[in-house]
Order: C-alpha cells, then structure tokens, then sequence
C-alpha cells in the first residue's frame, strides 16, 4: 500500500508543479544542460565498452532486458527459468559483475554466486541505452564488479525545447507465438520550458515456453517435458504431458511503472526524480520442477520465486561549472527489493515460504574539473543495507502457519559501505592519452540469529570489517587507421550476507550453511585492444585479456559440529559452504568486424572465446560460470524505411570434464558428457509505415531447433513469430 501513497505522491506533484510552470515559467526559454557524468565515458577508461542505443533496443524487439542482452552476441545468459536470466561477462556472474539502473548500484547485500534474475525487473521498452563494461570496473563502481559492469540507462524527460510538443508519448504492442506473450507498453511526455514529467507502463503476460521440436545436429532430444504434476482436491498426481515441447508451468507475468521528473532551474543547475516500481506474478522455478523424484516421479509438487518487487526512489542534481571550472553531480537513493521462495514436495501438506525484505539507502557525488588538456573526476558513495530475513510452513489442509528455517539470519542484517575515489585523464600527445584511477573504502557487516532454536547454530551473530581498494591504469594510441588500447586494473568483491551466512539446499541432497571466516575475493586484469579501419566502412575489434583471481569464493565440502552430513527436511545431506579457495585464473579473447559492402548493406560478426581454473596445492580445477565459444554474425539492410537483420547466434559446446561439478554449471541440467553445441537462425526486421508509425516482426531460431544455453535448466525458444506496433504520438 505504501507504493499506491508514493505514486500517488509523484503524479500528485506532477500536477501541481505542471501548473505552476504554466502561470510563471511561459516567457523563459532554457536550454537543456548536458553533464557528461558516466564514469565509464571513452574519455575516463580504456577498457572495452558495448553499447545498446535506443534504436538498437526497439529493433531487437525482446521480451525481457536478458534477452536483448543474449542478442547482442558480446554476453551469455543462463536461465533456470523462462522468468530469469543471469548475465555472464568474461566468465564472471551473478555478485561478480554490477548491474546499475541509471548509474545506481543494484547489487545489494544478498545478490548470490549462482544465478540472478534481477535484470528482468527492468523493461526494455524504458531503456534508452545499454552500455556493458567488460573487464574490472571496481574502480569506478566499487565491489563486485570483476568481471564488468552493465550500465541499463532509462528514458529521460524532454524538456519543450527538445520535445517540440508540450505533449508527446509512444504506444506499443508486441504478440509472439512461442510462448503467447502480450506486451503492451506507453509512455508520455509533459514537456515545459523549466519542467518535464515522463511516465511509463507496462505490463507482459508469458505463457508456457514452447521448445524447439526439431533435433539439434546429431545430438538426441533432451529436456523434453515428458510429465508434470496435478494438484485436485488437496491430491497431488503425476499428469502425462499432451505435448512434451509445451514447458509446463514456465509462464509468468510482469509489471513495470516508471515516472521522471526533471527541472531545470537555471542554465548551470538541474534537479531530477526518478521513480521506479517493477513487480511480477509468481514465477515458477522451471528447473527444480522437473527434479527427479526416484525413477517414476517429481520432487517437487511447487517451486516457486515469489513475486519480484523492485522499487527506486531516486533524487539528482547536475551542475555545471559549480566552481573553478568543475561540475558537480550529487544523488540519494532509496531502493526496496522483496523476493521470496515459495516450495511444496510432491505429496507432502506443508508449504515453506522464505521471504527476503532488502532495503539500501544511498548517497553520492561526483566532481569534475577540467585541468589543462586533462580531465579529474572523483567522489565518494555512502550504502546502508539491510535484510529481514523470515521462514514460515503452511499447512494446506488445516491452514496453520509455523516458523521455518529462513534463508539468511533471522535477526538484523546489515551492511554500511564508504567510498572514496579519483579518475584522472590526461593526453601526453594528439594521439596518445593514459588514465589512472584509484579507490578506498571501508565495508562493515554485521548479521544476528534471533532465533536460534531452528537450526541451532555454533554461533549467534556474525561480524566482519573490510578496508577494500582498487586501483587501474589505461594508456590509449590513435593512429589514422588504427587504434591501441592497453588496460591494467584490479577488482575486488566483499563477502555479503549471502557469501557468510546463507542456509540454502543448492540441490536434493546438499546443503550450504554458514561460513564467517571468508575474505574478500581480489583480481587483477590486464587487457589489450587492437582496432583497425577504414573509412568506417571496414571495423575490426581485437581484445586479449588475463585476469588473476585471488581469495576466490567457492562453494565446497565443509563440516557442521564435525559432521560432513546432516538431516535436513527428512532428507541425509552432504554439507558444503562457501570457502576462499586460493586462485585462479580467466583468459580469453573477442573478435569483432564491422564491414560496410554498399550503403545500405553491411555485414558483421564477433567471436568470443574464455577458459577459466582453479589453481591450488593439489591440483587444477575447472573453474565455474565459464561460457564456451559464443558469438553472432549477420548482415543488415537499413535504409530510411527499413531494417532488415539476418543472423546467426551460436555457442560451441562444453564437455562434461570442463564443468566445475557440484558448482553452478549445473550438469544435472545438462545431457551425459555436456552441453552440446548449438547454432541458430533469425531474421528481423521494422518498416516505417507512417511518419508516427512503425511496424516490427521477426522469425526466431528458424529451424526450429531443440536446445539449451550451457548451465541452464529450461530449454531455450523454439521457432518464434513475433509481430510488433510502435505509434508515436
């Protein structure tokens, strides 16, 4: 209810400021101010960057943020669920690489090693832009962001001068056949001289994912749904499937609100209001639903994530030339993350709910001065985190409610972050720059067990203090025809609540308990760019990377009360926990050409190669999260009326012995020997049928071709015939 207040707040204001603009600002004519405060801008770092724009975003025409991320060939996604999908950057995922929304750190305190949905919580109909950091980005953003970082950048108000209509807005409707998805999307723009109000809206219905029917090269069927279970009367059953390509039980819906407000007060200074709410259906867990129970049988009668609830509330301010040449940007944020897990045994009367209540307030400003020919940008960040963490069983018959045992402690959780950190630029010549960037701060967690009757641990509270820094050097050559860009840089993540105190059964049969004694997982990277063209009409992208992982967290055989097993919900489990297990190691490279054959036609292609270990005493492991060969290649028509893309996805395959076993490389989920290799065919395309109007539609995987993205437990799409209508107004 305390969201219905808020938005009723926001729209509130939005009337009243909208009529205040109209009886005093009338006569006043501002021109919009442009504070470049992306820390990521080609100007601040070297590292490889990849970038969505607008029209880039609206051409894909996917159904979720992951998938548009998968389409764009430079990341991988894994998916335990249609209602999911975990980036994968340089073999990192999950609490290794940042997600922002709008340059806000999404990652909190309970993000996990395995996998992470929350990138769907952001529809891709808001999104102005997209930008991927690949390589450490500590630097910049602080923890966790090893692997990368992935900027999602939402539409911005326009004021009048930009907008050319005090009102103006976009309506759009998507249909796609694999799934019987129902997008529907608007948003409008109230443009004034000093004020600018942009709403958006959007709601998604997915049905049950339809799989690929045809065999994938030589490789047999795999993951067809063959049955699935039936609750009547308080009864559960085992239901033969009619059609074993449907995924029961793997479709969802999702619900997204955004409104901005900007004002700008004079022409140095501008405040804005962000506000965001995303939420969803219950979205079933399609993997742990075709769990194996015996021979004949499902573990699970329901596996669901409960509805993910996103909301931020978020306040700026840019200004220009502030004092001595330098520009300020200052923001707080408050953002509210509920997510829960709602599971039932097959047969069994009592359903188990865990229910996770995340709460991050922040703080933060960026300062940037011009110094002769170079450029310093620094700042500080402040984080306040926190968890409520509740289990509960319900009886389904009787209807009594119990406690459980909950993910997390069940007392207070909470971490408090500082930050400090500088970037400066400078160029040695016309053609050759370099940058150094350094950052300290200090993270402090603390996690009681309020109730320690359920589990009865060894101890009653957890507590750790960590003074973290990072630090990255670039040097870059512009040459007529090329370009060389060399990045050394290190990362760092701290343990999180998740990482020191989770209780969680992975899989049937193995439990992960709490560990205290973790430290910080630190990285070092060197990375080398080679681009040459011509012209722009031929573009070839080398990148050469190796990165030394150190303290690497990871998930092993542990002892509880000196015990390697233990009984947990009627079932014997072998114990593990997260542990630092010495080093590792991730190298690879990409490759990516560009070639212009006549106007309108051109054609590209990337490659992407990454190899990942363990290095300790004993021996060399398989380090987890580590993608085969990935890339894409097409060719594009594009002139004024059309778009026409035709290309190619694929991914090599990964042999069983390359998995990282009992890790996140779920080969359980994976036929005997590995993840089979596969490659697909799409086409699509959007015309101009009128100035306003726009229309899109597409064939996905054309062949029809039956397969699964490595790691992941649902089947990827089968053919998919996708129509779209874009109407501006």
């Amino acid at each position: 209810m305390k969201h219905i207040y808020l938005l009723v707040g926001l729209l509130s204001t939005q009337f009243f400021f909208g009529q205040k603009s109209k009886d005093t600002i009338k006569n006043i004519s501002l021109n919009e101010i442009k504070i470049n405060t992306d820390r990521y801008s080609e100007t601040k770092t070297f590292q490889k960057i990849a970038t969505l724009s607008q029209i880039d975003i609206a051409f894909q025409n996917t159904q979720s943020t992951a998938d548009l991320l998968a389409n764009s060939g430079t990341v991988t996604i894994q998916k335990s669920q249609q209602g999911g999908g975990s980036p994968v950057i340089r073999g990192l995922e999950a609490n290794r690489i940042l997600l922002l929304v709008d340059g806000i750190r999404m990652n909190n305190l309970i993000f996990r090693a395995g996998h992470l949905q929350n990138v769907i919580t952001i529809d891709g109909n808001m999104l102005q832009e997209v930008a991927v950091l690949f390589g450490p980005s500590s630097t910049f953003y602080g923890s966790d962001a090893m692997g990368g970082a992935i900027n999602l950048k939402t539409k911005d108000p326009l004021l009048l001068n930009k907008a050319n209509r005090k009102i103006s807005g976009n309506l759009f409707s998507r249909y796609s056949s694999t799934n019987d998805e129902k997008t529907n999307y608007v948003d409008f723009n109230i443009a004034l001289n000093k004020w600018a109000f942009l709403t958006a809206v959007s709601t998604s219905n997915f049905g049950d994912l339809r799989m690929g029917a045809k065999k994938n090269g030589n490789n047999d069927f795999f993951g067809e749904r063959l049955y699935y279970v039936v609750t009547e009367n308080n009864v559960d059953r085992i239901e033969a499937n009619s059609n074993k390509l449907i995924q029961k039980y793997s479709g969802y819906k999702q619900y997204n609100l955004m409104q901005k407000i900007i004002f700008q007060q004079n022409e140095k200074m501008q405040h804005g209001l962000n506000f965001q709410y995303a939420t969803s259906s219950d979205i079933p867990r399609y993997d742990r639903l075709t769990d194996l129970l015996g021979t004949n049988g499902l573990n699970s009668a329901r596996w669901d994530y409960g509805p993910q609830k996103r909301l931020l509330a978020a306040y700026k301010m840019n200004s220009k030339d502030l004092f001595l040449n330098t520009d300020l940007n200052f923001g707080l944020h408050y953002q509210t993350v509920e997510e829960s897990r709602i599971t039932r045994k097959f047969n069994s009367d009592n359903t188990k709910t865990q229910l996770e209540k995340v709460n991050v307030f922040g703080a933060s400003f960026d300062l940037k001065s011009h110094l002769g020919l170079g450029e310093l940008l620094y700042g500080a960040e402040f984080f306040y985190d926190n968890v409520q963490s509740i289990g509960s069983s319900q009886n389904r018959k009787t209807g009594e409610i119990v406690t459980a045992d909950s993910r997390y402690p069940n007392g207070l959780n909470n971490t408090v972050r500082t930050d400090i950190f500088a970037i400066f630029t400078n160029a040695i010549s016309p053609r050759t720059s370099y940058n150094i960037a350094a950052r300290t701060g200090f993270v402090n967690l603390k996690s009681t067990i309020k109730d320690n009757s359920i589990f009865q641990f060894p101890f009653t509270a957890i507590s750790q203090s960590n003074l973290t820094y990072s630090g990255a050097l670039g040097l870059i050559s512009k040459g007529s025809f090329s370009k060389v860009s060399f990045n050394l840089a290190s990362a760092f993540r701290v343990p999180n609540i998740d990482d020191v105190a989770k209780l969680f059964e992975s899989v049937p049969g193995t439990l992960i308990v709490p560990n205290q004694d973790l430290k910080p997982e630190k990285s070092i990277t060197a990375d080398l760019t080679i681009s040459l063209f011509k012209n722009k009409l031929i573009q070839l992208d080398n990148t050469f990377y190796y990165t030394r992982l150190y303290d690497v967290i990871v998930t092993d055989a542990f002892t509880y009360n000196n015990q390697s097993t233990i009984i947990y919900e009627g079932v014997s489990s072998v114990i593990q926990a997260n542990q630092n297990q010495g080093k590792a190691y991730i190298t690879g490279f990409n490759t990516s050409l560009k070639v212009t054959i006549a106007k309108p036609l051109s054609i590209y292609a990337n490659f992407n190669f990454t190899e990942g270990k363990i290095v300790n005493e004993s021996n060399n492991s398989p380090l987890d999260h580590i993608p085969p060969v990935y890339g894409k290649a097409g060719i594009v028509y594009d002139n004024e009326i059309a778009h026409v893309d035709f290309y190619l996805l694929y991914n090599g395959s990964k042999n069983i012995n390359k998995y990282l076993l009992n890790g996140e490389d779920n080969e359980k989920y994976a036929p005997a020997g590995g993840m089979p290799g596969w490659k697909i065919f799409n086409l699509k395309g959007s015309f101009a049928v009128l100035k306003s109007l726009q229309l899109s539609a597409g064939i996905e995987n054309i062949m029809d071709i039956q397969y699964r993205t490595f790691s992941s437990g649902i089947n990827a799409s089968g053919r998919n015939i996708y129509f779209g209508m874009n109407y501006k107004f």
